[in-house]
């Protein structure tokens, strides 16, 4: 007879988001959860993929959560 296993609740940490850096021009552009912790100084400033506006990696970002009901919605800033 095989083990059954238990079912771990899902914890808010592992569900799916998504980090945005918004610009004043209009678009918003992914990066990664840990961008401003990792890599060098060289790759300190974030460039706008529009307008080419420097991004500061300090500066806050929005963070996107899927929820079960089948959106996205922004978790917190």
């Amino acid at each position: 007879m095989a083990k059954q296993r238990e079912r771990q609740p899902v914890v808010a940490d592992e569900s799916l988001r998504m980090f945005l850096v918004p610009c004043s021009c209009g678009v918003s552009f992914a990066v990664s959860e840990k961008y401003d912790r990792e890599g060098t100084q060289w790759h300190r400033f974030l460039v706008c993929p529009n307008c080419g506006k420097r991004h500061d990696p300090k500066n806050r970002l929005l963070q996107l959560g899927y929820h079960r009901e089948g959106y996205w919605r922004v978790d917190g800033c």
